[in-house]
């Protein structure tokens, strides 16, 4: 429908005559009403575009008048269309054009739709509806690229001196439940004083099963040390007819041990237990011979914070050389009682002790324990209080001074009352610490001294006839700024009151020992040790008419520096360089029998 609208003046006032002659003088009205037929024209010519782009639109016939002139006396007067108002009301038929339509065919194939056949497999799985946070599993760490594990490693090199050094490594590999490797170790230098040559050797295999309730552990090794008595004797002490010639000593040692465990189990209550045997044969270059057999094992039953157990242990050696064939055998209890709280630890118990053989003694010692927590997790005072009888053994004498002679002197050594107390813990991260003070009191002290007027240039023992006091203080020190820089360091400083001795033959009265380890990057790895010990005093030396000469029996206090490097080129190859004795000090541990000067050795390592 369209709507056309023209404007009309409509008069409501009465007509006058006046406005008649104004109409009959003026024909401004009739151009007004010629100018009417525009908008009919306008519309003739909508009518006209509507043709040509489709059908005319019809016309329909109605009253435009609207009754605009029933009141109008002067309708047929010229003029008086001016006051009606037209409405011209078509009907309108859209017709769009080609470009606007949209013609779509069907489409008379038949093709039937492709489904693809579908499986279904239900999931047998619980549907949880814990609407609490569960706990994140945490993630696996990848593995880095040098935790790859080599099972085998080589090392060997060459140096001054003669020196000649090799090691090797071999093991299973990872694995939880078995373990399986073996081991050898080769060192040999010639120093520059006559006969000043040291060879060790040693070879070795081990195993470890680990099974559901308990461990099983072994190791066989052999060990054989070879030396010379090569200390030049000049204080002119020594037997009739006595000249120097460097004899040669070697010690062979082979040794054995098995143990059987209860694996540990986070239960309440539990009940724990070991057993373990070990022992070994030792020989000399001469007719010294020791065996020992020992067999030891513990039970132990929680109750709740309380502990209570029983340690056991049979000590069987027998001794033989030249002068003598006796057994030395000692048999142990130790009866326990512990209590564990979050802040303290205290173990309360005997020691028993029973000693057949050629000694025939009964003791009872003191084992008591205690830690308290001072500044919770980080210092911790501890009190100790123990004692117990120590075998002689020709084996660990030889492992301290070598250069022992023949018919070593064997008696058991007592420590009656050892007492120590002292502080423990971290003062800040990697940074560890241990200080104490103790009282010893030991019953026939065991003393290297020498004896050149009888052997020329070899050593012997003798023991303190009384009871013995050794006070004094023991600090350990441990700085660990990170993974790539190690330090650490012990102290020991003695004081000795004998009973029979002047002195504490060569027994130093201050020991301190110190290293490190720096990783500088992932190629290179640098070592040092530090030594440095405190001036000791020999036995005087007294000529067979029992005089003394002038030469003094002490030595005085040394330092022995240390340090390495390591070259890893790749990740199964290495190269290293090691140099001792850098201060090149001719330091003595025992008299006339100095240690090696500067000595420089490398070689090269390899992980398969």
């Amino acid at each position: 429908m369209s709507f056309f609208f023209v404007a009309a003046n409509a008069q409501t006032k009465k007509p006058a005559t006046k406005p008649a002659a104004k109409t009959a003088q003026k024909p401004a009205p009739k151009k007004a009403a010629a100018k009417k037929p525009a908008k009919a024209t306008t519309a003739v010519q909508q009518k006209a575009s509507a043709k040509n782009l489709g059908d005319a639109a019809a016309t329909v016939a109605v009253d435009t008048t609207k009754k605009g002139g029933q009141n109008n006396n002067n309708a047929n007067t010229p003029g008086a269309g001016l006051t009606e108002e037209i409405v011209v009301t078509t009907a309108y038929k859209p017709v769009l054009a080609e470009a606007v339509k949209i013609r779509r065919n069907p489409n008379l194939e038949e093709a039937a739709t492709f489904k693809a056949p579908l499986s279904y497999t239900p999931i047998d799985k619980k549907l949880l509806q814990d609407n609490n946070i569960g706990e994140l599993e945490a993630m696996k760490r990848p593995a880095e690229q040098d935790s790859v594990l080599l099972n085998n490693y080589v090392k060997a090199g060459l140096g001054s001196m003669k020196t000649s050094y090799a090691e090797g490594y071999f093991a299973n590999g990872r694995d939880q439940a078995l373990q399986v490797g073996g081991f050898l170790k080769h060192f040999a230098q010639a120093g520059n004083q006559l006969k000043q040559n040291e060879i060790r050797d040693e070879i070795g295999v081990f195993g470890k099963s680990i099974n559901q309730d308990y461990t099983l552990s072994g190791r066989i090794n052999y060990k054989r040390r070879g030396t010379y008595f090569y200390g030049d004797n000049t204080s002119g002490v020594e037997p009739t007819g006595y000249t120097f010639d460097p004899q040669k000593q070697v010690f062979n040692n082979i040794g054995a041990e098995g143990e059987i465990a209860k694996n540990y189990k986070d239960e309440e209550n539990a009940f724990t237990y070991a057993a373990k045997v070990k022992g070994y044969l030792f020989s000399n270059s001469y007719s010294a011979k020791e065996s020992n057999v020992v067999v030891s094992g513990f039970l132990n039953q929680t109750v709740k914070q309380f502990y209570a157990g029983l340690a056991a242990s049979l000590d069987l050696s027998s001794q033989k050389d030249v002068a003598y064939s006796v057994s030395n055998s000692i048999v142990r209890a130790n009866p326990y009682i512990k209590f564990q709280g979050e802040n303290y630890k205290i173990d309360a118990g005997v020691n028993i002790a029973k000693e057949f053989g050629f000694s025939d003694r009964f003791f009872i010692f003191p084992a008591a324990k205690l830690e308290f927590q001072v500044v919770p997790k980080y210092v911790r005072l501890f009190a100790e209080a123990k004692g117990d009888v120590k075998r002689a053994s020709m084996q660990e004498y030889t492992d301290v001074n070598p250069f022992l002679g023949p018919n070593i002197a064997l008696q058991n050594s007592v420590d009656q009352l050892d007492i120590a107390v002292g502080l423990k813990g971290t003062l800040a991260p990697g940074l560890s610490f241990k200080a104490s003070v103790f009282r010893n009191q030991v019953k026939n002290l065991p003393l290297f001294v020498n004896d050149f007027a009888n052997t020329g240039n070899q050593y012997a023992v003798v023991y303190d006839g009384g009871k013995a006091r050794i006070s004094g203080f023991n600090g350990e020190l441990n700085f660990k700024a990170a993974e790539d820089f190690d330090l650490f360091g012990r102290v020991e400083v003695k004081d000795y009151k004998l009973a029979t001795e002047a002195k504490p033959w060569n027994l130093p009265t201050f020991k301190l020992t110190a290293g490190t380890v720096i990783h500088i990057s992932d190629k290179v790895d640098i070592n040092g040790s530090l030594l440095f010990r405190g001036a000791t005093q020999d036995r005087p030396l007294v000529l067979p008419g029992g005089t003394t000469p002038a030469v003094s029996s002490a030595i005085n206090s040394f330092a022995d520096l240390s340090g390495g490097a390591t070259y890893k080129v790749n990740k199964k190859v290495s190269v290293f360089v090691q140099v001792n004795n850098i201060l090149s000090t001719s330091n003595q541990t025992w008299l006339y029998y100095p240690n090696y000067g500067l000595n420089v050795f490398g070689g090269v390592g390899y992980a398969f």
